[in-house]
């Protein structure tokens, strides 16, 4: 007896080959698709992966107000997740902490320090009003069986919120990751609404732990782009620094961790770095003498976690797919679910209205009509039915649906009592009422957007205080490690054998360095070469020179005489070098066999010697001896062949007499959106500069002082009145309001102090000072507003400052603006205006002065009273 392929044997077809690379295929996708559907990556339609919506779902089947263990909520969580329960007690840690759908109570942990939350048996949650509002609607809710079939679960929740976008997300699945960032309520609901508005918006991340962000690379959250987000770090003192704010992904312990390590390293120097974080955020890094803050303010950023890169990468699950996407288009998603939620929740209040103001008429015709008499004669139910059913015959053509016989036997469910009191005013009433409800309802419907708006409106009003951007976003300068770290080595050089580095102990000292530092080596046979700063580096014998090379810069000038090999020819130049291939081998000379460099200097600030040069007693030139001077050259580049000194013989060069710099003064410019001085034309020119010269700043606070130039300083803009190159015939003309006295005060002066970073008080020290206008015009003028009396007219009157004051000391009081009451003070254009303009605005005053005018002639030197505000900043 044959076998067909139908008898055969149950476990002989189990046992049927598979090749390996197919089980391996079809396992390992369904594997990959599931992390990514089931675990990782979160859905567009709610913003949530699968283990908060059921935590959300638990916690709402929970719900009577008041708090839960966050252990009975685990609990009730695992009827609907198949996993354990520490991942979901971390993803309910993980919600609370954003402090947006979840009330919470106990230690819940901290995302600034990195504190672990307490066990869950100690803390609790429950749903916020929020939440409750947002995420939940029983109505509009897609439902399916839970994983054991016992309990019925959310497909997604009808969430009217970019909830994603608010939370922020990460996820690690099969083969891709997704990493959302978290963004600010506020600008999420105003995106919403301009969305709605067809007006264009910009969206951007704000986190909890504050600190400020560069979003010049953010590409929308796509994948791709890279956001920089950095500590906000304070100069407390010349000694001291204080963090306040610190950047996404990081914590207070790990900066502590980083700044100590950096110290450790060699690439800052502090005495010691105190964690004082309580309510606020408070690392206090205490600097070692000498050292400046400004430039250990940028090495923090160049050498620790106060700085941090994090690159976003939007992916959803989009129809079951998993998507890769901008933050707009999640916006604008979320934004169109949400109206079509609030249309279908509209569709169904519509409805539920129609219901019952059908259902009202019905009880209204079935009680005024005495129809329920008409039925006591009624042998059989039917025949009750029958006899409502003709009572209503000639009103169900007013009806917006059939009556059917489920309405009818509502009617029958009507107590006698309710009969008897029936009162057909207040049944009227309630019809009026129903029917102007939908009539809302209806026009809702049909201005659908206007609705969508109002609703993002009323949750701005309701639950946005207190949701203000912790983040702030601004330009970033870019940060040259080389230039603020720490020269924590020494450099060695061993100029016959050819060696550099900091470990050549025995050998000649060179400078300090750092040991991320580039070191520039020149040798006598004209070669040079830029190597990496390392313990011992071999770049050839006999060099003449080596040095910390500095990239880009152009003030340092190479002076060079060289001896052509091939002609004999000995050649002069200058040249700068400002950038190479490292480890690359460059010639000064034309190339030729036995040339070789005869003189060389290094000069920081461009500056030209005289040299003299001594010729062979064979040669046949009539002046065996004389004088080259440097300056006479151009700066060229480092190939150019150089200038003629002599076609002789050269027995030796040697220096006679320094001279000048060649380059002139450094143009600088100061770029007011990250308060740094630059040269390279960004921002608003401050003018040239000698090494002599210096910036004068005058800050809103009515103080000023004068810094070098350096480019590593620091300048914060929205505390800088004017930022200039200081002029000693510079004269300040400022309006401030002294607080003593409560009366305006105009003043003159020039600075006089010679001290460098500290700042002098012109307006000064009592409580309550304010700075009202300040210029550096030649004329400035300004135009107030007063009263004579408290209900006089409202007058006006200009003043000329150089004419209103002489020009004194910067201690100097200043004389009275006036002796009425100031009311509106603005800045009017000078009569010789400079190149630099103030920005004319307003400052609105309104308080009376402390003194009694004493005249009532036009204004003169006396002032008015006192709350005033900047002005013109």
């Amino acid at each position: 007896m044959s076998e067909t392929p139908e008898s055969k044997p149950a476990n002989e077809a189990l046992h049927e080959q598979i090749g390996i690379d197919g089980l391996y295929q079809n396992w390992f996708l369904d594997y990959a698709s599931y992390v990514i559907l089931e675990r990782a990556v979160p859905a567009i339609e709610d913003g949530l992966k699968p283990v908060q919506r059921r935590i959300l779902h638990a916690l709402k089947e929970m719900d009577d107000g008041r708090f839960n263990k966050v252990a009975n909520v685990i609990g009730a969580t695992m009827q609907y997740h198949p996993h354990g329960d520490a991942s979901i007690n971390d993803a309910i840690v993980n919600i609370g902490q954003k402090n947006l759908v979840l009330d919470t109570q106990g230690n819940w942990g901290d995302v600034r320090t990195g504190d672990n939350a307490a066990a869950p048996r100690y803390i609790e949650t429950r749903l916020s009003k929020f939440g409750n509002e947002v995420v939940f609607n029983a109505d509009t809710t897609e439902w399916q069986t839970s994983y054991d079939g016992r309990k019925r679960e959310p497909v997604t929740l009808p969430v009217k919120f970019p909830l994603l976008l608010a939370m922020g997300v990460e996820g690690i699945a099969v083969g891709l990751s997704t990493k959302v960032m978290p963004h600010n309520f506020i600008e999420l609901i105003e995106a919403s609404i301009a969305y709605l508005k067809k007006e264009p918006f910009k969206l951007f991340p704000d986190f909890l732990t504050g600190g400020q962000i560069d979003v010049s690379n953010y590409n929308d959250g796509l994948r791709g782009g890279k956001i920089r987000v950095r500590a906000k770090i304070e100069e407390l003192d010349k000694k001291t620094l204080i963090i306040k704010e610190i950047p996404f992904g990081t914590t207070t312990t790990s900066i502590k961790e980083s700044i100590i390590k950096a110290n450790e390293d060699g690439k800052i120097k502090i005495k010691k770095v105190e964690d004082l974080t309580s309510r606020d955020i408070e690392i206090i890094v205490h600097l070692a003498p000498g050292v400046s803050p400004d430039i250990s303010i940028d090495a923090l950023y160049a050498f620790t976690e106060c700085d941090v890169s994090v690159s976003p990468n939007a992916c959803i699950i989009i129809d079951d797919k998993p998507i890769f996407t901008t933050v707009s288009n999640i916006l604008s998603i979320c934004t169109d679910q949400t109206v079509h939620l609030l249309k279908r929740e509209l569709e169904i209040k519509r409805h539920d209205l129609k219901e019952r103001l059908l259902y009202s008429s019905l009880e209204k015709i079935f009680i005024e009509n005495r129809i329920y008499r008409d039925i006591e004669e009624c042998e059989t139910f039917e025949a009750v039915i029958a006899t409502i059913d003709a009572g209503l015959e000639p009103y169900k053509k007013d009806f917006y649906r059939l009556i059917t016989q489920d309405d009818i036997l509502k009617l029958t469910e009507i107590r006698i009592k309710r009969i008897s009191k029936f009162d057909s005013f207040k049944a009227d009433e309630l019809m009026k009422r129903l029917q102007t409800e939908l009539n809302e309802v209806e026009d809702n419907l049909l201005n659908l957007t206007r609705f969508a708006i109002n609703y993002y409106k009323d949750l701005l009003k309701k639950y946005g205080k207190g949701r203000e951007r912790l983040t702030e976003i601004r330009s970033f300068n870019t940060i040259s490690a080389n230039v603020v770290a720490i020269a924590n080595q020494k450099l060695y050089v061993n100029r016959e054998d050819g060696f550099v580095g900091y470990g050549l102990k025995k050998d000649e000292y060179v400078m300090d360095c750092s040991d991320i530092d580039d070191i520039i080596v020149f040798r006598r046979d004209g070669k040079y070469q830029i190597v990496k700063a390392a313990e011992k580096v071999f770049v050839g014998k006999d060099i003449i020179y080596a040095s910390v090379f500095k990239k880009n810069d152009e003030r340092k000038v190479y002076n060079v005489a060289y001896l052509e090999g091939k002609s004999g020819v000995t050649y002069a130049k200058r040249f700068y070098v400002t950038g190479t291939t490292r480890d690359k081998e460059y010639d000064l000379t034309a190339g030729a066999p036995k040339s070789k460099a005869t003189y060389f200097t290094a000069n920081e600030n461009g500056e030209a010697e005289v040299i003299t040069v001594n010729l062979t007693a064979q040669s046949t030139a009539r002046v065996k001896q004389f004088d080259f001077d440097f300056s006479k050259l151009l700066i060229k580049n480092r190939s150019a062949m150089g200038n003629v000194v002599t076609k002789y013989p050269v027995r030796k060069i040697a220096f006679k007499a320094a001279g000048q710099s060649t380059l002139g003064g450094m143009d600088l410019w100061y770029d007011s959106t990250i308060g740094r001085l630059n040269k390279d034309g960004h921002g608003r020119k401050l003018g040239n500069f000698d090494s002599n010269d210096m910036v004068l700043v005058v800050y809103k606070d009515g103080t000023y002082e004068q810094t070098n130039f350096e480019l590593t300083n620091r300048y914060e803009p929205s505390a800088i009145a004017i930022l200039e190159k200081f002029e000693p015939d510079t004269v300040v003309s400022c309006v401030y309001f002294e607080a003593a006295q409560k009366i305006y005060y105009v003043k003159r002066f020039k600075v006089e102090t010679t001290s460098l970073d500290k700042k002098f008080s012109f307006i000064g020290d009592a409580k309550g000072a304010k700075l009202v206008f300040i210029s550096t015009d030649q004329r400035p003028r300004v135009e107030f507003s007063f009263m004579r009396t408290n209900k006089g007219e409202v007058e006006k009157s200009s003043v000329p400052i150089d004419e209103f004051v002489e020009t004194r000391g910067w201690k100097a009081l200043g004389n009275k603006l006036t002796s009425f009451i100031v009311k509106e003070i603005t800045a009017l254009a000078s009569a010789e205006p400079k190149a630099i303009e103030v920005e004319v605005e307003k400052v609105k005053i309104d308080e009376k002065p402390t003194s009694k005018p004493t005249n009532t002639d036009a204004p003169e030197t006396d002032d008015a009273e006192a709350g005033g505000q900047l002005g013109l900043f």
